[in-house]
């Protein structure tokens, strides 16, 4: 399952980690989020050690959330070397979701294959 990250530990575990760090912003009342879990998963053990996958609950992690000044959630962000190099959001259903992070693969800043 996803690392839970919080403001105290948002550089070490994202901005300084060895490999890109793929950042999903949720909150408890979001039902798209509880639906994306599961695909979420999913692509995580399909990445393995390719890519690190975190989640920030943006309700606990005002700073974060306003830092990286996200209008809807679920958002996913795409972190390399330190940088946000990609961001997805504004999904209506697991569908986009899907398509989404399928495109962020083929514009390769991380080396992976999605079945």
């Amino acid at each position: 399952m996803f690392l839970p990250v919080s403001d105290e530990t948002f550089v070490q575990e994202v901005l300084a980690a060895d490999l890109p760090v793929l950042v999903y912003f949720w909150a408890p009342w979001c039902g798209l989020c509880r639906m994306s879990n599961p695909l979420l998963t999913r692509f995580e053990s399909e990445w393995g050690d390719q890519l690190k996958l975190v989640r920030i609950n943006a309700d606990e992690n005002f700073r974060l959330a306003n830092e990286y000044r996200l209008k809807t959630i679920p958002a996913l962000m795409l972190f390399a070397e330190g940088k946000l190099v990609h961001r997805l959001s504004g999904f209506s259903d697991r569908e986009d979701l899907r398509i989404a992070l399928e495109e962020l693969v083929a514009a390769k800043p991380v080396p992976i294959k999605i079945y």
